[in-house]
């Protein structure tokens, strides 16, 4: 049976997917109560948008099942689309098009009236603040301000259920932040998202639960601060003036850290992982004090999505997204010869 409506907006068990040899979902799981954001990381290629391309019936898997909003993807499509948003990680929109009409447009393609469709989308264009773009054509639109129509567009049926498959992917900064606060006012107001992203921080700011996928399979749960606790420890970071302190500096380091410490010597740093945090940051600096050390720069980390991977997978994001775009390539020669 599906899940109650009113307590899960989508929950996935046991999604397999494969694209000839290549097993993009080995087994997914997941749930997202009602009015909450579910952040799924991963790198590239690690099943992401297999992932959302079915939860929003796009693919069908070849086993497993999923419902949305109630809705069984795979015997009940039309309702899940009735039921949900879709922002992919490219904006879609129509650049010849001005901001309202790209809305107008979407909205008579749901089957609402010429007057709902003008009303619903001059209140989109209000609420994502575009008011002064919105007669442009969307061709002059920023990156920024180009995701936001994009994600204006998936909420002009006011879905119960918004999907955003990389919805910050590039985007300088002040979009990224814009994108946030959007996808902010979307909870506040009750609805369910479902949010991938390569960045760590990102679900950070968004998400209250974090899945973390790698190769097809859900490989960690948890907020980010218990995924970071799974990496442990921070990393305490000094930087001093003179390369002749650095050696004072390490042994510093050594005797407050939990590990031993590296050393970069052109940028006259020292890093060391530490267990008591801001303690052991004043416990160094007190220390260098007494040797007469010079601090130049201070610093205290928390994992970063590097971390947590290297923890996890065995290997960083990057290294993820190098070995797919290989592979990729790869691919693309063979079919020319």
């Amino acid at each position: 049976m599906p899940p109650p409506a009113s307590s899960i907006a989508v929950r996935a068990e046991a999604l397999v997917k494969t694209f000839g040899s290549t097993r993009a979902l080995d087994g997914v799981d997941l749930e997202i109560p009602a009015g909450t954001v579910l952040g799924l990381l991963g790198p590239n290629g690690a099943g992401k948008t297999t992932t959302v391309r079915i939860l929003t019936t796009l693919l069908k898997p070849d086993s497993g099942r999923a419902f949305v909003a109630g809705h069984d993807v795979v015997a009940d499509p039309d309702a899940v689309r009735r039921s949900i948003g879709l922002s992919g990680q490219y904006a879609a929109v129509d650049e010849h098009l001005t901001g309202y009409e790209n809305l107008y447009m979407v909205g008579r393609l749901y089957g609402m009236s010429r007057s709902a469709a003008s009303s619903r989308a001059r209140e989109l264009i209000s609420r994502f603040r575009l008011n002064d773009a919105g007669d442009r054509p969307a061709k002059t639109y920023s990156g920024g301000m180009r995701r936001r129509l994009d994600l204006a567009g998936a909420l002009v049926a006011e879905p119960a259920v918004v999907v955003l498959d990389e919805p910050t992917t590039g985007l300088d900064p002040r979009g990224r932040m814009d994108t946030w606060d959007v996808i902010g006012e979307l909870v506040a107001d009750g609805t369910t998202v479902l949010l991938t992203t390569q960045y760590l921080e990102e679900a950070d700011q968004l998400a209250n639960k974090i899945l973390v996928i790698d190769h097809g399979k859900v490989i960690a749960a948890g907020t980010a601060d218990e995924l970071k606790a799974q990496v442990g420890g921070e990393r305490l970071e000094i930087v001093v003036v003179e390369q002749t302190e650095l050696a004072t500096t390490a042994r510093v380091l050594a005797e407050v850290g939990s590990d031993e410490p590296v050393t970069e010597d052109l940028q006259r740093r020292v890093q060391v992982k530490v267990d008591t945090g801001p303690k052991a940051l004043v416990e160094a600096l007190r220390r260098l004090d007494q040797e007469g050390v010079s601090v130049l720069d201070v610093a205290l980390h928390r994992p970063t999505l590097d971390d947590v991977f290297l923890a996890l997978t065995g290997h960083v994001a990057e290294e993820a997204q190098q070995a797919d775009e290989k592979k990729k390539a790869k691919g693309r020669k063979a079919k020319t010869q």
